[in-house]
């Protein structure tokens, strides 16, 4: 019966996701993104309406590009150096002793 428990307290653990939060190098990719589609929308208004000068040529790449960007800040991992250190300091939350 104890083998039991073990072994499905080890399996539940296991598949328990992690909680794993944007880094902050993640942050600044995804505010570059939000500001090429930005700069994208204003070249956008310089476009020829029949798209034959080189801001309708551009900002479709700006668009897509920033929004690439801004999907790819999601997965972006911390900096090794900045990990180990914040792994190395507790965070001054869980640092305080509770009464």
């Amino acid at each position: 019966m104890a083998r039991k428990n073990k072994a499905a307290k080890a399996s539940s653990q296991a598949l328990a996701p992690s909680p794993e939060t944007i880094s902050r190098r993640g942050w600044k990719v995804i505010g570059g993104g939000a500001s090429l589609v930005v700069l994208g929308f204003a070249v956008l208004t310089r476009a020829d309406p029949f798209g034959r000068n080189w801001a309708a040529s551009l900002c479709p790449f700006l668009i897509l590009g920033g929004y690439a960007l801004m999907g790819l800040g999601i997965f972006v991992p911390e900096k090794a150096a900045e990990a180990a250190s914040s792994a190395a300091s507790p965070s001054p939350v869980f640092s305080q002793k509770r009464a």
